[in-house]
């Protein structure tokens, strides 16, 4: 019957290690996805510290495979030594990723005052070529989150590239996929994208920390569980 009930223990400790790795897995790819969307939207946003707990959490996921398998080998082995070295790292991960969390809640709050203080700059230096980044960028941003100008397409009026012009219109990335035939022309204003930038690329931002914040938070739950299950056993 003790046998049955240490096997059982060990199956277990074994099965959430598994978990333990998969998770590590999707902690890894989040990490990953943070990078790639923060590349689309960083000439909005200037302060690369908010990649900080990006890189933490990419970290933290290598390192939750090599612990998982110091979990799963001291289990099958029964080293007290093995489990108990393995619920302390597990304790500094745990700590590590609250930090995550705390740092998250920082930078999520800056995202607005620093798109507020780059987003003008980066529209007074769009030319209009795809040589050239920040035009890259803004037609991406406008695109993708369906909306123009800073508040709206008629912010346009104000930057360099439309005075220079002298077209009365803005870019084709303003136009709404559904309009055929749009020239951007501010004598349609119906073709335009009708929402500004500004604050879909702070929800967006604010959106893509979150991601973060709510990762470490979960798996810092599911440590928190494999950990009480290392020391009960």
């Amino acid at each position: 019957m003790g046998q049955c009930g240490i096997t059982s223990s060990k199956t277990v400790l074994v099965f959430l290690n598994l978990i333990f790795w998969a998770a590590a897995g999707i902690l890894c790819y989040i990490g990953a996805y943070v990078f790639i969307t923060y590349d689309d939207y960083d000439h909005f946003f200037e302060d690369v510290y908010t990649l900080i707990p990006a890189v933490i959490i990419i970290v933290v996921g290598t390192l939750l495979f090599v612990i998982g398998l110091i979990g799963c080998c001291a289990t099958i082995r029964e080293s007290s030594c093995g489990l108990a070295t393995f619920a302390v790292i597990l304790l500094l991960v745990f700590v590590t990723e609250c930090v995550v969390v705390v740092l998250g809640y920082i930078y999520r709050a800056k995202v607005e005052d620093q798109v507020n203080h780059s987003i003008q700059k980066v529209y007074n230096e769009y030319n209009g070529t795809n040589t050239d980044a920040p035009s890259r960028a803004i037609d991406y941003v406008q695109r993708q989150l369906h909306c123009c100008g800073i508040h709206n397409y008629s912010d346009w009026r104000n930057t360099t590239w439309f005075q220079q012009s002298k077209a009365n219109s803005v870019p084709l990335s303003c136009c709404q996929p559904s309009i055929t035939n749009c020239t951007g022309s501010l004598a349609r204003p119906g073709d335009l994208y009708q929402e500004g930038c500004e604050a879909l690329v702070v929800k967006k931002l604010k959106e893509i920390m979150m991601y973060v914040i709510w990762t470490a938070l979960m798996f810092s739950s599911i440590q928190c569980s494999r950990w009480g299950k290392g020391c009960q056993y």
